[in-house]
Formats: structure tokens, sequence, C-alpha cells
């Protein structure tokens, strides 16, 4: 269904090992591809030996207000279900993993009627999230919510896991007790990279004839979201006119005709734009290219530490990756895969692109080779899901 797949590739790690998982969800995610449809407001669904129950939520737009009523809807409608979830079996540990902390306190209340463990896993630190990237006052309504939620969560969780490697201090001050903090980031499924789907012929087609006017080819896989800081990608392009590289983006997103239009009424003709292609093809997509581009706007939410999906993918497919990220870690510099330069400076990605185009291929194939090596020993969803059930023996 796509965008949210760590669950799903841990549930299939836990199931070799003889552990059975159960995913609650709600129907309606606005970063999905795809979103279920069921009947009434909830149905137990077997997807690939998982069990999945779904929660009937309403629809929004993106970041819209509806979103919260959709939080709301699945909270209330998950705390009625509860009776119903522990009919079915009996459960040894309890994750709230969701992007916001509010489904903790139905987790709580499962993990306490089945006597289980309690897990807060966090993707992204909510509510500051909302407050540095959205302006949002901490004395909102819904801030003051969230942050009563969050902090719940690290007082009643036996364990919290951090995708991000830089959070115990926040955490900390918000009440966990150091010694339940863990990291375990993100990944990959190595066996999507010996599956791979080839991508469409029109878009190889297409990518042919760029391959004929330019020597080498920069690109962009993922989101076109204001976030993603690709304006100064484009910048860049324009300040490199003069050496024989293409800037490709491919995804989709909000920003997609902004970034159409600026290359069309700029006449940017070293820039070509895509639309997304399916996840299982993005290894052969990524394998037609030189260079690899991932940025994010220059926030200090990020102080926090990255783990992206995509730049995971980037750093498998053995390619040289340019970064612009002020992050708390820097994984591109520590395997020693790419170029580190600054956030939404353009000329420094126009340089970085030009010290790339001078390397030599065996330059560029060490480059590439640190990459793929680094993912291989720390970031297989083999070996994460391992570590997660690890944290899960440890005494609490």
């Amino acid at each position: 269904m796509g965008m949210e797949y760590r669950p799903y590739y841990f549930a299939q790690e836990w199931k070799k090992h003889g552990h059975n998982t159960t995913i609650v969800a709600a129907t309606f995610s606005h970063i999905r591809t795809h979103n279920p449809e069921i009947n009434g407001n909830y149905a137990f669904v077997d997807n690939d030996g998982i069990e999945y129950l779904w929660i009937k939520t309403p629809k929004y737009a993106s970041n819209s207000p509806k979103r919260f009523i959709n939080m709301l809807v699945f909270i209330f409608r998950l705390f009625r279900l509860v009776r119903v979830i522990l009919k079915r079996k009996k459960y040894d540990v309890v994750i709230a993993s969701s992007t916001y902390p509010l489904d903790i306190f139905p987790a709580h209340k499962i993990a306490v009627k089945s006597k289980a463990q309690l897990i807060f896993e966090v993707h992204d630190l909510w509510p500051l999230s909302p407050m540095e990237l959205g302006g949002y006052s901490k004395w909102h309504p819904f801030i003051m919510l969230m942050q009563h939620a969050e902090n719940y969560a690290y007082k009643k969780s036996d364990k919290v896991v951090s995708l991000l490697p830089k959070t115990l201090e926040h955490m900390v001050a918000h009440g966990l007790e150091k010694n339940k903090w863990y990291c375990v980031p993100n990944g990959i499924n190595q066996s999507e990279w010996e599956e791979v789907e080839i991508i469409p012929d029109e878009i190889a087609a297409r990518i042919q004839e760029i391959c004929k006017k330019y020597d080498r080819i920069v690109a962009y896989t993922g989101t076109y979201g204001l976030a993603n800081a690709l304006d100064s990608f484009i910048d860049a392009a324009k300040l490199s006119a003069k050496i024989p590289v293409a800037f490709v983006l491919f995804g989709k997103g909000p920003l997609k005709e902004h970034l159409s239009a600026r290359i069309e009424k700029e006449a940017i003709t070293n820039v070509f734009i895509f639309g997304a292609v399916p996840k299982r093809s993005i290894p052969h997509l990524l394998s037609l290219f030189d260079y690899l581009f991932i940025g994010l706007q220059n926030q200090p939410l990020f102080r926090f530490g990255i783990s992206p999906n995509k730049l995971m993918d980037y750093m498998m497919s053995g390619k040289p990756i340019i970064q612009a990220i002020n992050a708390g870690n820097d994984m591109v510099s520590e395997a020693g895969c790419g170029i580190s330069v600054e956030p939404e400076q353009p000329e420094a990605i126009a340089d970085a692109v030009m010290k790339l185009f001078d390397m030599t291929a065996e330059e560029l194939n060490v480059l590439g080779e640190n990459g793929k090596k680094y993912i291989l020993k720390n970031h297989l969803n083999s070996l994460l899901a391992n570590n997660f059930i690890d944290v899960i023996k440890k005494d609490y």
C-alpha cells in the first residue's frame, strides 16, 4: 500500500522466528499509495500471513484540520475494540508506533489488561515536530494534548525505541528514565534488491534519450515536498549548465506542479521531472544513474538525527551520494559514500556535482561500495528486527 513499510517488514522477520504479530492501523492515511476499503467500522484481514486490524477512519487532505479528526476516530474506535482484540489472543508485547503519540492511551490499556510489555516507538518527535515545522504555540490545545500524550508515553512505557539516534536528552527532559531508551533505526529488505522489477519501457526510453545528451545523471527519487528542499536542487542544475550533467527527479507530491512550472518558465534544459515508480522498481531505477541526491530544509528539528528510507536505498544501490542536510547524524560521511554539504545551498550542491564529475570511475566505485557495505552491516531489516527482539528480551 506504500510508504509505511517498517511494521510489515519487521512482522515478516519476526514470523520467521515464531513470533505472531497483529498490526492495528487506520484505513486512511495521506502518505499511502493505496488505502484499504472495509465493510463496517473494523475488519481483521490476513496479509501475507500477518494479521491486520483495519479501523475505519475518515479521509482528509494532507495536514488539514480533518487529520486530527482522523486521529481521534482511530483512537476512540480502538478503545472500543480492546475487548474484541483481547478475546482473540493474548499478547506479550504491545508497541505504540504511530507518528503522533495519542495511540499510547489505548496501547497502554491493552498492555495492562493482557499483562504485556509496553513499548513506545518514536518515528518523529511530537509535538515538537508540528511546533518547529508548523509554528504551533506550546499553548495551542492540540499541542498541549500531544505533549500530555508524549509525557504519558515516557512515564508508562516499559521501553522506548527511537528511530532517531539523538533523542535521548529530549526524552529524559520529558520524564523518560535513561535506561529505558533504545535506538533501532530504519532499514531495507535485502530480498527486494534480489527480486527487482524492471521500470516501464517508456521511462527507460526517456532515460536513454537523456544519456545521449549528457555524460552523467544526478538523480533525486522520493516525495516532492517542501521539506525536501528541491528548489535548491533545481537551482544547482542552473549553476551546472556548462557541464554535461543532467538533473533528474522521480516521485510524487504536492510540489510537483510548482517544480514543473519552474523548469518550463525558466527554460531549464538540464532538468527532467518524472512521476513515481513502484517501490520494487527502485533498485533498477537507481542503477541507471551516476550520482544520487538527498536534501532537507535547514530545520533545527533534525538535530535529533534522521533515518530516511530513501538514503538507505541510495546507499544500497552502490552509487555516490550528495547529501544536503544539517542533522545530528551524517551517515554519508560516516560511511564514506559521498559528499555532505550544507542544506539549501545551490552553490554547494553544484560544487559537489562538479567534484564527483571530476572523479575517476575507480574513485566513484569506492564511494558507492562504501555505502553498500555500510547498509549490509548496519541497516538490513533482518538485523534490525532481531535487534528489536533483543530490546524486548532485556529486563525491565
